[in-house]
């Protein structure tokens, strides 16, 4: 990215810039009812403790992140103040509450969680050196807000562990239709939710926050962005038929991708520099890039390795929680959607630790979860 693109002034950070709804308690209260209930149905089901969103991983990884020097004062913001190397751990999943089959061609998510960090915490992570960033495979969230949020997540609840050779035939269905919009311009990520996303290569994916956070004295979103011959190689590529016939085919993917190849991806910033078109608290809507482009503040690198494992997922899967408010208060989650991952994303570990016997916990080091 050109880092001398002008762009206007980037809005400063203060509280106000949030607007709490009158009834966001309640619909957060019901939010993490819903949640636990999906996390609840498949304990019964499975036996075991599961994520009660993004349950199935498909590559379990160990990287580093590297902040790039001489980054103008706007940028060098956080974790990204000065320059640095740090470990990370890299989860990349699926977003059901199940471990659906592959062949119901779902959006992709990474979530980084990148260690050794300094600032001051934000509340429930006083203790940690941690800060997580989670990102799908889509500039935007496909609700505008919590409430909306709410009225899919109960529609999803519903179907949970349930028809999943309909959820296949619906799949393709939903390829067909995304397809044909996307021919003439048209993105639905409603539809690619749903199962209508391309069975492309996982690697070669962009992802994004989607919902902005405090960058320091500013207010941002994210984007991981690949950069490396390997990755841009794969980048639109269709799986292989062996890959796209496998109920685990990212796994598949993930693994003989890594297995002779590196990865290098750009984490890019976009700041916000109009609130009226780059608004706080609707998520649905996307961040006008020729108003403020994604500019590089860090490289992400990933060595060849083993992408997915049993026992990755017994150390990631299990004994990990991802979340935005695990991190410094200079990247403080934002909106009501982010609000809502604050109070249901703690409730939906420690029932998925206490179900497991594996009580969550915050690494130090890289080389205690993925020597």
């Amino acid at each position: 990215m050109n880092e001398n693109i002008h762009t206007p002034a980037p809005v400063r950070y203060s509280p106000d810039v949030e607007t709490i709804a009158d009834d966001e308690a309640e619909v957060i209260s019901e939010l993490r009812e819903t949640l636990l209930k999906m996390s609840k149905t498949m304990l019964e089901d499975t036996g075991h403790g599961m994520r009660s969103v993004h349950a199935k991983s498909f590559a379990l990884l160990r990287g580093t992140l590297e902040v790039l020097p001489g980054l103008p004062a706007t940028l060098a913001q956080g974790i990204f103040a000065q320059p640095g190397r740090h470990d990370l751990i890299a989860r990349m999943s699926t977003p059901p509450a199940e471990e659906l089959d592959d062949r119901v061609s779902l959006p992709r998510g990474i979530s980084l969680k990148i260690l050794g960090v300094q600032g001051e915490r934000l509340p429930g992570s006083e203790n940690d050196t941690t800060q997580d960033f989670l990102m799908v495979d889509g500039p935007v969230f496909n609700a505008p807000d919590a409430k909306h949020f709410l009225s899919s997540l109960k529609a999803l609840a519903a179907t949970t562990d349930k028809a999943e050779g309909g959820k296949r035939a619906l799949s393709v269905l939903l390829r067909g239709t995304a397809a044909a919009l996307g021919a003439v311009g048209i993105q639905s990520p409603k539809l690619v939710s749903m199962g209508g996303h391309k069975q492309t290569h996982p690697m070669g994916e962009t992802f994004y926050t989607q919902v902005p956070m405090r960058f320091g004295d500013y207010i941002a979103k994210l984007s991981l962005v690949p950069v490396s011959p390997s990755l841009t190689a794969v980048k639109d590529q269709p799986l292989t038929d062996e890959q796209a016939d496998d109920p685990n085919g990212l796994r598949l993917a993930a693994n003989e991708f890594f297995s002779s190849n590196a990865g290098e991806w750009e984490l890019r910033v976009q700041l916000n520099t109009d609130l009226e078109k780059m608004p706080i608290e609707d998520a649905s809507v996307q961040w006008p890039e020729d108003e403020s482009p994604y500019v590089a503040v860090a490289r992400v690198r990933i060595a060849s390795q083993t992408g997915w494992s049993e026992e990755r997922a017994k150390a990631v899967d299990d004994g990990l929680s991802f979340s935005p408010w695990h991190g410094v208060q200079a990247h403080r989650p934002l909106g009501g959607v982010m609000r809502a991952r604050k109070e249901v994303y703690p409730s939906s570990a420690a029932f998925r630790g206490h179900a497991n016997g594996c009580p969550m916990h915050e690494p130090a080091r890289a080389q205690e979860v993925l020597g």
